[in-house]
C-alpha cells in the first residue's frame, strides 16, 4: 500500500470509528437510568425526549451533550463513566432506524387515497 493509501485509510478510519462500547451493557445503562421513560425504548422519541435514533453525533459529541445538555439532567462523569456513555452510545447505535413511510403499504395506501397530509 502506498503512503497516500495509508494517510486516506487512517483518515476514514478517524472520521467514522466504529462504537468501541459495549451495547448490551449500554441497554442495561439506559433503561436504569430511565432514558427510555422520555427517548423510548427504541430511542424513537417522544413529547418528553428526542429521537435519538439515527443518532447524528459521534461519541464525543454525545458524551459532551450528555454531560451539558439544553433540556434534560445532566450526567456528570460521577453519574456516568466515559465507559459507560460509550457502552449507551454503542447500544443507540445499534437501534434499527424507523422504516421509511414508502417501505409501509399501508400508509402508502392511505397517502394515496386522501392525500398528502397538510
Amino acid at each position: 500500500m502506498t503512503m497516500i493509501g495509508v494517510l486516506v485509510a487512517l483518515a476514514v478510519l478517524q472520521s467514522n470509528p466504529a462504537p468501541s462500547g459495549n451495547a448490551q451493557n449500554g441497554r442495561e445503562l439506559f433503561l436504569k437510568y430511565s432514558c427510555y421513560s422520555c427517548h423510548g425504548y427504541n430511542g424513537q422519541g417522544s413529547g418528553n425526549g428526542a429521537r435519538l435514533v439515527p443518532l447524528a453525533r459521534n461519541l464525543s459529541g454525545f458524551t459532551n451533550f450528555v454531560r451539558n445538555p439544553n433540556r434534560m439532567p445532566p450526567y456528570t462523569d460521577r453519574v456516568l463513566s466515559d465507559a459507560q456513555l460509550a457502552d449507551m452510545f454503542a447500544y443507540i447505535k445499534s437501534l434499527p432506524e424507523s422504516p421509511s413511510a414508502k417501505s409501509i403499504p399501508l400508509l402508502m395506501r392511505i397517502i394515496n387515497e386522501t392525500g398528502p397530509a397538510r
